[in-house]
């Protein structure tokens, strides 16, 4: 009988033990859902615990940065970058050479098909490292994805700790329209305001209108957050090709299609039917919910009243100063604090 690839890794692993080499550096595809899907594992010591990090997005893969925000973390934690399907090299590896109306519209994602492809992907490193729990990251659209897997099957992570967390995407971006709209008046941003009032409040029929409201709402949460390094966000040079530059961009396009929807392409919203508050209050295992005071995107206005609901054998709710929707060294340092804070051994 052969041996599979993840035995392999398996006695690989064993291998490396025995010979004092813990250190891991990593980055393959593996078979997931039924397509090859792209990870990256790094680490200084193999018997750590695991992170998996649910990248945002859709499309906002982390694996191609050389020195990404959690590199220092790597003496304490094994980190794990995981394209999914629709992004990066994901998506590159299974999409065709031309990318169309066609394609959308034959190839819609799918969230339930996504969240087991994120429970597949725990269960391979819990078996690849001989694990019994690892831990769970997830950012905006990836907090989407982290908490329907911690949902779902809760027995394969320690703890979720979702940043920028999404809890009715339909009324987080209702509130979005509403709080740059007052934002921009309060400020008499005219040039803003003329542009809100072309958009009109949402839900719109065109992703292209989505994206433009997006824009806006990351200007002003720019005013209320310190910027992130700019050594955060260098591409690795093994990932600096046309090809991969490519695949980042169809990708990013393709999967935020698929999470707006768009009427004229006949793409229905991923999303569209999500609502935590009514799906996702009972949990068994901890819950850390980690906040940018300033995100306007997905406000504390809505996912601290969702905490409130939660009933989870741990819950904890913190509201960062001077952060905004995306990562910045406030957002970073305090998820490791968290981090530091369970107790999880090797």
């Amino acid at each position: 009988m052969p041996i599979k690839p993840l035995q392999i890794s398996v006695i690989l692993l064993l291998f490396n033990l025995v010979a004092g080499q813990t250190k891991i550096s990593e980055e393959q595809f593996i078979t997931i859902g039924g397509i090859e899907q792209w990870i990256t594992i790094n680490g200084n010591d193999i018997t750590n615990p695991i992170i998996l990090f649910v990248h945002g997005g859709p499309g906002s893969t982390m694996s191609h940065y050389k020195d990404e925000p959690f590199t220092n973390w790597e003496k304490e934690f094994t980190l794990v970058h995981w394209d999914q399907r629709g992004a990066g090299k994901t998506f590159g590896k299974n999409a065709p050479e031309e990318v169309n109306e066609t394609f959308y519209q034959n190839n819609p994602l799918s969230i339930a098909e996504m969240t087991d492809d994120g429970i597949a992907v725990s269960t391979y490193l819990l078996e690849r490292f001989n694990k019994n729990k690892i831990i769970l990251i997830g950012t905006s659209w990836g907090s989407i994805l982290g908490t329907l897997m911690a949902q779902k099957n809760p027995n394969l992570f320690h703890a979720y700790i979702g940043h920028a967390q999404f809890v009715h995407f339909s009324e987080n971006i209702k509130n979005a329209y509403s709080e740059v709209h007052q934002i921009a008046q309060a400020k008499k941003d005219e040039s803003i305001i003329l542009k809100l009032k072309d958009l009109g409040p949402p839900p719109y029929s065109k992703a292209k209108t989505y994206g433009q409201l997006l824009l806006i709402t990351k200007q002003y949460e720019k005013e209320n957050a310190a910027p992130a390094p700019t050594s955060w966000f260098k591409i690795d040079p093994a990932y600096e090709n046309n090809q991969d530059s490519k695949d980042r961009y169809n990708g990013d396009d393709y999967s935020f299609l698929n999470l707006v929807g768009d009427v004229d392409l006949g793409i229905k919203s991923m999303v569209q039917d999500i609502n935590f508050n009514k799906t996702a209050q009972s949990f068994h295992l901890p819950i850390i919910l980690i906040q940018g005071e300033g995100d306007i995107l997905c406000s504390k206005k809505l996912n601290q009243s969702y905490f409130e609901k939660i009933r989870a054998p741990k819950k904890e709710y913190v509201l960062v100063s001077n952060a905004a929707h995306g990562l910045n060294e406030a957002i970073v340092k305090k998820q490791y604090e968290i981090l530091k804070s369970l107790y999880i051994q090797k």
